[in-house]
């Protein structure tokens, strides 16, 4: 299946390092050879990088990897393909539009029956179960909500709700942001870490680097990240049980 990273920083942050890690595991030291893409947040703005080719070979991927884009929110996705082809179109994360807002959604699994799922407004592009259960859920919003909430803990405990209807239609592994709030929910795999004060070193599991956060951070800094598996071999990170879903704010776990 395919492998998930996102980011959630207090400070504008860059994720070369873990991406780093992450996009070895796109055909070098994993399977996932099927496309990869990664969003990052500036404000209410969002910048996509996408390649349906392996991230280990991309050169997309090798531009990304060494242009530090500084931001405090950050969803990415390496592929294996198990419904629709290798294509740009098929390749997360995907972005919607919703209240005002860029909400960006990157999944892990296989679902089945998720085409009885009623749409509406909000149709996918593509032609995978993934992109199509996104749809679903920001068709479901628009029905439950007349307009922009005011309490967004509420609207994620909501989406969580819909994000158990489709763990019951097979492995749904989450990460969905509007660019302010970083929302993760688990089925079989999924794991994060928070990196605050007083900061060490990391050392990766895919490639031979090492980082000494304590050089390039202050200590009121404070990143979290979420990954299908652990990408350090040195740092104690937190499995997420089989419906657990989290909530985290400019780095911290809110909900």
């Amino acid at each position: 299946m395919c492998e998930l990273l996102g980011m959630s920083a207090n400070v504008p942050t860059d994720i070369c390092f873990s991406f780093s890690g992450l996009l070895k595991r796109g055909g070098e030291t994993g399977p996932h050879k099927d496309g990869w893409g990664i969003t990052f947040y500036e404000g209410k703005g969002c910048r996509s990088f996408k390649d349906p080719q392996p991230s280990s070979r991309s050169r997309i991927a090798q531009l990304v990897k060494n242009y530090p884009i500084k931001s405090k929110v950050v969803i990415s996705h390496i592929r294996q393909a198990n419904r629709g082809g290798v294509s740009l179109e098929n390749t997360h994360p995907f972005t919607r539009q919703l209240w005002g807002q860029n909400w960006t959604y990157a999944h892990n699994g296989q679902l089945t029956d998720h085409e009885k799922l009623p749409l509406g407004r909000t149709l996918p592009i593509g032609e995978t179960d993934s992109e199509y259960a996104f749809c679903w859920i920001i068709e479901q919003l628009y029905q439950t909500y007349n307009e922009a909430p005011k309490d967004m803990l509420l609207v994620f405990k909501e989406i969580a709700s819909y994000a158990h209807k489709l763990r019951q239609l097979g492995v749904f592994n989450m990460l969905l942001t509007n660019g302010e709030y970083m929302m993760c929910y688990c089925t079989n795999n999924l794991h994060w870490i928070t990196r605050c004060a007083p900061f060490g070193q990391a050392q990766l599991i895919d490639a031979d680097m090492v980082v000494d956060f304590q050089k390039e951070t202050t200590h009121k800094d404070v990143v979290t990240l979420i990954a299908t598996r652990p990408l350090t071999s040195n740092e104690q990170w937190n499995k997420m049980h089989s419906g657990e879903f989290c909530v985290f704010h400019l780095g911290k776990r809110i909900l």
